[in-house]
C-alpha cells in the first residue's frame, strides 16, 4: 500500500497545472466556432469519477468546451477483454462524432489509449482531429511496475504462459502483454495487439491503416519515471530498440517526422532510434501517472 501512495504523490515543481497547460495547448483547435469537443477514455481500474477534475480544469481554461467522459467498463469491468470493450466504446464515440461534424479530440489514458487506438483503426470516416495518448502501452507491456512489487520476481518471465492462451486472453492486461523473449508465441497467442499494430498480416490491415491515418495530429505523452508502463518507451510505439510497424507507416505517411534517417520501408526491428527523433509530435512528461492521479 505504501508503494502505491508514494507513486501517486505529486512531484514538487511539476504539478497538475503544468500537465494541464500542455494538454490544453495541444487541444486548442483555433476554430472560429469555438473549441472542438473532448472525449475522455479512462484507463484500467478507472472510471468517469476519476476524471471529473480533469474535465473541470479544461473548462476553467477553455470555458464552454464540451467534455464527455465515456462511462463504460468502469473499474473492475475494465479487466474484460479489449476485443469486447472496443466495439462498445466505438458505438459511444461514434454517437458523439455523428453529432459533431466539426470534429472531436480524444484524450485517452493508460489502457484507454489502446482502446482509442483500436477504435480509430476500426472506424471508417471518423472525424477525430487529435488523438492524445496519456502514458499508454501502445507497443505493449513487459516488465515489473510499482503496482506489481508485491508479486514474485518470476512473474515477468512466466506471464506469457498465462497470457498467450484462451484463458489469459479473457483479461485485458494480457491483450497487450508483449514478451520479447517469446515473440512467436506473442504473435500467435495475443489476439489483440499484433493485428491492431499491424504486426501480423490480416484482411483488414490496409483499411485499419487508412482509418487510423484520418487523424490530423497524434500526441503521445509519457516519461520514464512513472513506474507503471514498462518499457516506458512503449508510449511512443518504441519497444526493445525497435519501432512497431504502426510507427513505420506513421513515419512513412508523414504523420510522424523521423529525423534519424531518410524515410524508407524497412523491417519492424531495423529502424533504431531514440524517441526524441519524433520530437515534433511526441511529448515526454515526467511522472505522468503520478500527475494524472493527482488531477483526478
Amino acid at each position: 500500500a505504501s508503494d502505491r501512495v508514494e507513486m501517486r504523490a505529486p512531484r514538487a515543481g511539476w504539478g497538475p497545472p503544468a500537465v494541464l497547460l500542455l494538454l490544453l495547448l495541444l487541444l486548442a483547435s483555433g476554430s472560429a466556432h469555438g473549441y472542438k469537443p473532448v472525449i475522455i477514455v479512462h484507463g484500467i481500474l478507472d472510471g468517469p469519477e476519476q476524471f471529473k477534475n480533469l474535465s473541470g480544469f479544461i473548462n476553467e481554461v477553455h470555458p464552454g468546451t464540451e467534455v464527455q467522459i465515456i462511462s463504460l467498463f468502469n473499474d473492475c469491468e475494465s479487466m474484460k477483454p479489449l476485443l469486447i470493450q472496443v466495439p462498445e466504446f466505438r458505438k459511444a464515440i461514434e454517437k458523439i462524432m455523428n453529432a459533431r461534424p466539426e470534429g472531436v479530440h480524444v484524450l485517452c489514458f493508460s489502457q484507454g489509449g489502446l482502446v482509442c487506438r483500436a477504435v480509430l483503426s476500426t472506424t471508417p470516416n471518423h472525424n477525430v482531429h487529435t488523438f492524445i495518448s496519456l502514458s499508454s502501452p501502445l507497443a505493449g507491456q513487459y516488465g515489473d511496475t510499482d503496482y506489481l512489487k508485491w508479486l514474485p520476481g518470476c512473474v515477468k518471465k512466466t506471464a506469457f504462459l498465462f497470457c498467450y492462451n484462451k484463458v489469459g486472453q479473457h483479461f485485458s492486461f494480457c491483450d497487450y502483454w508483449n514478451d520479447p523473449h517469446h515473440r512467436a508465441r506473442y504473435l500467435k497467442g495475443n489476439t489483440f495487439l499484433p493485428p491492431i499494430n499491424g504486426e501480423i498480416p490480416h484482411q483488414h490491415l490496409k483499411d485499419w491503416r487508412e482509418n487510423f491515418l484520418r487523424i490530423k495530429k497524434m500526441v503521445l505523452i509519457g516519461g520514464p519515471d512513472d513506474g507503471v508502463i514498462t518499457p516506458w518507451q512503449s508510449r511512443f510505439y518504441h519497444f526493445k530498440k525497435c519501432f512497431t510497424s504502426t510507427a513505420h507507416y506513421l513515419v512513412n505517411s508523414g504523420q510522424l517526422p523521423y529525423a534519424g534517417r531518410p524515410r524508407r520501408r524497412v523491417g519492424v526491428c531495423s529502424v533504431r532510434s531514440q524517441t526524441h527523433t519524433l520530437a515534433q509530435q511526441l511529448h515526454r512528461v515526467q511522472n505522468l501517472h503520478r500527475e494524472m492521479a493527482h488531477m483526478k
